[in-house]
C-alpha cells in the first residue's frame, strides 16, 4: 500500500532527540561463513534489550552517520550492528558527504557482490542471536541491502529499507518478513514510476513517499537532509519495531 506522508501519527522520539556524544559503540570484528574478515561497529542499550537489529550502511562506509542511527537504536532498547560491507574491497573506508567524497565513494559501486554482502549481514545476524528477535535496517544501498536481506536471509523479524535505488531490480523477490520502504518524492535516482512498481510487487508492505523530500533525507549531514519527513520516517519505523521486533 502507498501511504503519503501525513501529520496523524503516533508520537514516537526524535531521531535526533539525544546527544551524538553519547558513546554507546565499540569496533570489532565479523567473520562470515566464507571467512571473510571485516569490521563492524556495535551499540548495546544500557538495559535490558528488546531484539537486534542489523543497519547497512549508505555507500559512505559505517561512517558518522550510521554508527549514529546504531546509537539512536541502541537509545531505544535495540542491540544495533553494522558491518563494514565495503571491507570486501576497501578496508575501513568511510567518508562525507562532499561532492569529492560522494565521487570517491560512487567509485566503488563496481565492486558491489549482493552475495557478498548478504554474507556479511548474515555475519551480523549471526552475532546478534541472543538478543531477541532480530531485524535488519538499511539505507540507500543498505536500503536495497535490506529489502534483499528480507526475502534472502532467513529468521528475521522486520526489515526497513530507506530510499533503496536497486530495490526495483529485485521486486520480484519475496520476503520472508514484514516489510517497510521509505521514499522521497523528489529522489532523482528513484522515479515515482518505479516505487509505483515495487508497490504493486509489495503490496503486502508498508510504503511510505514523503512529498519534496530528496534522496538521503534521513541523514542530517547531507544537504538533501529533510526534518519533517526525517522525524516521520522515523517515528514510522519505530512503530514498525515495536510491532515486530518483541519478545
Amino acid at each position: 500500500m502507498l501511504k503519503a506522508a501525513a501529520d496523524d501519527q503516533p508520537h514516537f522520539k526524535s531521531a535526533f532527540a539525544f546527544s551524538r556524544e553519547d558513546n554507546l559503540g565499540k569496533q570489532f570484528k565479523l567473520t562470515t561463513t566464507d571467512k571473510h574478515s571485516l569490521g563492524a561497529y556495535r551499540a548495546d542499550p544500557k538495559g535490558a534489550a528488546k531484539g537486534g537489529l542489523v543497519v547497512v550502511q549508505e555507500i559512505f562506509g559505517v561512517n558518522h552517520h550510521i554508527r549514529a542511527v546504531c546509537d539512536r537504536l541502541a537509545a531505544l532498547g535495540y542491540v544495533a550492528l553494522a558491518p563494514a560491507v565495503f571491507d570486501r574491497f576497501v578496508r575501513d573506508f568511510e567518508c562525507g558527504y562532499t561532492p569529492d567524497e560522494i565521487a570517491h565513494a560512487r567509485s566503488y559501486l563496481g565492486n558491489l557482490n549482493w552475495d557478498h554482502m548478504m554474507a556479511d549481514i548474515a555475519a551480523g545476524v549471526g552475532d546478534l542471536k541472543g538478543a531477541g528477535p532480530l531485524g535488519v535496517i538499511g539505507f540507500c544501498m543498505g536500503g536495497t541491502a535490506a529489502f534483499l536481506a528480507a526475502c534472502r536471509i532467513p529468521g528475521l523479524s522486520a526489515a526497513v529499507a530507506y530510499y533503496g535505488g536497486m530495490i526495483g531490480k529485485f521486486a520480484d523477490e519475496k520476503p520472508k518478513c514484514p516489510l517497510q520502504m521509505h521514499f522521497g518524492e523528489k529522489d532523482e535516482g528513484i522515479p515515482m514510476s518505479v516505487v509505483d512498481e515495487i508497490k504493486k510487487k509489495q503490496p503486502q508492505a508498508e510504503t511510505y513517499v514523503y512529498p519534496g523530500a530528496a534522496h538521503g533525507f534521513y541523514c542530517d549531514e547531507r544537504a538533501s537532509y529533510n526534518k519533517a519527513s526525517a522525524d516521520l520516517a522515523w517515528s514510522r519505523t519505530q512503530e514498525f519495531l515495536t510491532k515486530h521486533i518483541k519478545k
